[in-house]
């Protein structure tokens, strides 16, 4: 069973910096892709970034490049979201899901981590 646990959310100031953090188990961590994805209130769920299985590839929205980096560590099953210089518009809650293939596509991920709630006060 897959198992997916994101912890690291809280509140914020923007311009502030948090890392999130994705602990998987249940798959060979390292055969898969990892992505983050977010959802703030009313709104659909969005696609933040993604890395490859090897961490030779990243994909980023437009509205986080520059300022978001995912990575991930294969020995720790674990998969990273740094975010710098915050602003309230990331408020949402973010979650971190699994796929074969690294896309920006949330139907492409197959398992989906609980979510942890980002919060940038102005």
């Amino acid at each position: 069973q897959v198992q997916l646990v994101e912890s690291g959310g809280g509140l914020v100031q923007a311009g502030g910096s948090l890392r999130l953090s994705c602990a998987a188990s249940g798959r060979t961590f390292s055969n898969y892709a990892m992505g983050w994805f977010r959802q703030a209130p009313g709104k659909e769920r969005e696609f933040v970034a993604a890395i490859g299985w090897s961490a030779g590839s990243a994909y980023y929205a437009d509205s986080v490049k520059g300022r978001f980096t995912v990575s991930r560590d294969n020995a720790k099953n674990t998969a990273y979201l740094q975010m710098n210089s915050l602003k309230p518009e990331d408020t949402a809650v973010y979650y971190c899901a699994m796929a074969v293939v690294v896309v920006p596509t949330r139907h492409e991920y197959d398992y989906w981590g609980q979510g942890t709630q980002v919060t940038v006060s102005s």
